[in-house]
């Protein structure tokens, strides 16, 4: 018998997802216990997660990790860990643009950053990928003079309930963040053959998240339909699938079938006055809106003539461009800065963020003692 290990963490929730956040500093070096703590505070694998407090949901089934960085000109380390319900993986090896709006709030709040300003900013590095952001929030100072996250505010987002305070998310280095470079294939446009000879036309691109990018008339379907529906095609997730595999190949990253990435997003021409309409698969239950990541590598294409996604879209014309990229819940805003040449040179987006609970997760004994030993 072993008594629990109560492991400080927040609750939080980023964008359109949520999950527990912990300072490095409290988990585990190891990085297999590590990962069983993580699954063990999260529920998996179980459909329900009842025994832990995930959400039986791939966006729910989310953590993050912060620590202060070491890296010259960075302020903060984000590991990015994505679990499922029914799997007893753990994922380190892609971004996540939602909670990476949760990431300066949580440093703030656990000492690691001590605000000065009305808005606080700093440099957050993604440990999974490499990938840069600058994320400022709002940090005025209470009836005692202290300062504090605000997370009260007029900004709303499609996919999460009510408003909040702005998170402003300008990321810095997006090209290539897993595959070998933003067009890892060297071509707007690949042919992807699977089956008996069965040829798809897409774009393979990698801006901050690898996307394999689809039109959705080519699977036989509008692009429009409830994610809950393309969920129950057994048909179209086994060709997606198959898609996903050799995209795979193509795009540098190998053997793709237990990895979360590419993501296949259908894209079809905009409804409400967006640059396109998309559905994304990740990577095999439907997205109810659209990752960050993913509709920034959307909002990217779209403004590449050529692509799957100028082919379908409206990407509009400037220097200064916002792009609302299409989504089931509604549309997510993307600011784009293009160069004379009509190259993108820098993205970003806004958020919101907030902490739903703070204190201690328990883990059971046996998967983790509290103490800095090698994996059990």
């Amino acid at each position: 018998m072993s008594r629990q290990t109560a492991v400080p963490s927040r609750l939080m929730r980023g964008g359109t997802s949520r999950g527990p956040f912990f300072r490095a500093e409290d988990l585990p070096r190891d990085v297999r216990t590590r990962d069983r703590v993580l699954l063990s505070v999260l529920g998996s694998p179980h459909p329900l997660q009842v025994d832990g407090i995930g959400g039986g949901h791939p966006l729910t089934s989310k953590a993050g990790i912060v620590e202060p960085s070491s890296v010259p000109g960075v302020d903060l380390d984000f590991t990015f860990a994505q679990m499922q319900p029914d799997s007893d993986v753990v994922q380190t090896t892609a971004n996540c643009g939602n909670m990476l709006a949760a990431v300066l709030p949580f440093a703030i709040e656990t000492g690691m950053i001590r605000p000065e300003h009305d808005t606080t900013s700093r440099v957050v590095r993604t440990v999974n990928t490499g990938l840069v952001v600058q994320a400022e929030v709002r940090t005025p100072r209470d009836r005692n003079g202290e300062r504090y996250v605000e997370y009260e505010g007029d900004c709303a987002i499609d996919g999460a309930p009510g408003s909040g305070s702005p998170v402003f998310l300008t990321f810095l280095d997006t090209a290539g963040s897993v595959a070998p470079s933003l067009l890892p294939t060297g071509n707007l446009v690949d042919d992807l053959t699977i089956g008996h000879g069965e040829s798809f036309r897409a774009t393979l691109i990698d801006n901050g998240q690898p996307l394999v990018l689809l039109d959705a008339r080519d699977l036989g379907i509008e692009g429009t339909e409830d994610p809950a529906r393309l969920g129950a095609d057994r048909g179209l997730r086994t060709t997606l699938e198959s898609l996903r595999i050799r995209a795979g190949e193509l795009m540098g990253l190998g053997d793709v079938s237990a990895a979360n990435y590419p993501k296949m997003t259908l894209l079809s021409a905009p409804r409400s006055g967006g640059a396109v309409a998309t559905r994304s698969f990740i990577p095999h239950t439907v997205h109810t809106s659209i990752g960050v990541l993913a509709a920034l590598t959307v909002a990217t294409a779209a403004c590449m003539p050529g692509s799957v996604a100028a082919e379908l879209g409206r990407p509009g014309s400037g220097v200064r461009r916002r792009l609302a990229i299409e989504h089931p819940s509604g549309a997510l805003e993307i600011d784009m800065r293009m160069s004379d040449e009509g190259t993108v040179e820098a993205v970003g987006i806004t958020r919101t963020a907030r902490t739903l609970m703070a204190g201690t997760v328990e883990v059971p004994g046996q998967v983790w003692d509290g103490t800095q030993g090698e994996s059990r």
